[in-house]
């Protein structure tokens, strides 16, 4: 057997299943051997499946996923394995049912190897607030992975598992996916299923995934795709995997207010550099301007922290789980935020002139979209914050997010894809469309992989 097998995407690991080069049990036994090295280091696992050797042995290869292992973020339900979402609250919470999207894998064969920690709640965009301690960056474990969804990212960057699914609210995929050098995918709101998944900010929570290339990203995505009768808000029509060079010659905006003033000029020269990737493929690239980013970090903390005042209201000890004592300091912070803002007296001041914003943005990118095809930009900041950055900084997350929220709170979708390094850490480049523009982003994305070799990089892990 190989001993690097946990290093193949999606697409050489079914090649080689399906070609007889290995099992499924020696691809899943090379990734469980890799968590065994390096989970005590990174802490990107909460929980493993103690059956995937055997589910291993059963897998058919035929199938879209079948014998891929995998990992799932800790709020999306699996029948029989623990489900935590981070929080002691939860310490003991074995689901009775999978999430849709488990539950779609599952039928394309996949291995689930365990459950990847998050930040509590999905609350933050650090790994830091998790009840069960902090991941760390594969690329330097003094640094922060992101969050909320940093887990899964470290897992997928250090070859612990093929690919791995998490949930994005106003950048949980796309920041840890750009902190750790990988592919993270956002899709438009209500195109994948939030059946099963614990839920944080209803009117923006979108589950997707964390891969090593946008070819997979795109795997996946049409495989959870499609209408949930489970789920209300997801939208009819199924997305069906594309290839590059398909259709007409595409507009990128280059979004000027995302080059932040605070931004090192180093992040700024690699996006340019990425635009520049993209005029060679035959792409036309023009700066563009958009509302400044900074508006949307006031929408999104009012909006945000009012519906977590009222999904984490059953969370009452009454029903499953533990009392609410066990709440940590952020959530605790954003339930009373939420209540506040959403009480008497104070819901047209702060939650319904956040919601007329909101609107202002989304109009904002649909006179964007009628100039552009796509817009690009840094995904975040600046590279992996040092561990501990996030503590004693309420609104850390917020601006971690600041050039993923607009986005996120306008429901658009979108993608990041490693651009470079900037001191020994990954950059992420995003790439956004408008809702349902999802084959444009794939198309882009992967052309542009095809081009560098950035998302081919990995850590020497020690």
């Amino acid at each position: 057997m190989s001993s690097d097998l946990h290093h193949l995407d999606i697409s050489a690991a079914s090649a080689g299943l399906r070609g007889g080069k290995f099992s499924s049990r020696e691809l899943v036994k090379s990734c469980l051997n890799q968590i065994q090295k390096h989970n005590s280091g990174i802490n990107a696992f909460l929980t493993l499946n103690e059956h995937a050797l055997e589910e291993a042995d059963q897998a058919d290869i035929n199938l879209p996923l079948g014998g891929i292992p995998m990992a799932i973020k800790d709020n999306f339900l699996t029948q029989g394995l623990r489900t935590t979402a981070s929080s002691k609250v939860l310490d003991n919470y074995i689901p009775q049912y999978d999430s849709t999207v488990v539950e779609k894998l599952k039928k394309a064969g996949a291995i689930i190897l365990g459950k990847t920690n998050m930040d509590a709640w999905a609350h933050g965009s650090s790994t830091e607030t998790s009840d069960y301690g902090p991941t760390l960056n594969p690329w330097n474990t003094g640094h922060l992975p992101g969050g909320s969804s940093g887990g899964s990212a470290a897992a997928v960057r250090a070859d612990m598992c093929t690919f791995a699914i998490g949930s994005e609210t106003a950048g949980s995929i796309r920041q840890p996916a750009a902190w750790c050098g990988i592919t993270g995918f956002k899709p438009t709101y209500g195109r994948i299923s939030r059946y099963g998944v614990i839920a944080m900010a209803s009117s923006t929570d979108s589950p997707g995934p964390l891969t090593k290339t946008a070819v997979d990203a795109s795997t996946i995505t049409s495989l959870l795709a499609g209408k949930d009768p489970s789920d209300a808000t997801t939208i009819p029509g199924n997305y069906q995997k594309i290839l590059p060079k398909n259709g007409k010659k595409l507009k990128i905006g280059v979004a000027v207010e995302y080059l932040l003033p605070q931004m090192k000029d180093e992040v700024k020269k690699l996006i340019r550099e990425a635009a520049g990737v993209l005029l060679r493929l035959g792409m036309s690239v023009e700066d563009i301007s958009l509302m400044d980013p900074n508006y949307s970090v006031g929408v999104y903390t009012i909006v945000q922290r009012s519906e977590v005042s009222s999904n984490l209201a059953r969370y009452d000890g009454i029903r499953y789980g533990l009392d609410r004592s066990h709440f940590g300091e952020e959530a605790k912070r954003r339930i009373m935020l939420g209540t506040y803002t959403l009480s008497s007296g104070y819901y047209d001041q702060y939650y319904q002139k956040a919601l007329k914003v909101r609107t202002m943005i989304i109009e904002d990118f649909n006179r964007a979209f009628r100039q552009v095809d796509l817009v690009i930009g840094a995904t975040s900041p600046g590279p992996a914050l040092k561990v501990g950055a996030s503590r004693n900084q309420p609104m850390f997350g917020e601006m971690e997010d600041i050039l993923v929220e607009p986005s996120s709170i306008a429901g658009l979708t979108g993608i990041s894809v490693p651009c470079g390094f900037v001191d020994g850490l990954p950059i992420g480049l995003q790439i956004i469309g408008p809702q349902g523009g999802e084959e444009s982003v794939f198309r882009v994305a992967l052309e542009y992989q095809s081009a560098v070799d950035w998302h081919l990089a990995r850590p020497s892990l020690t």
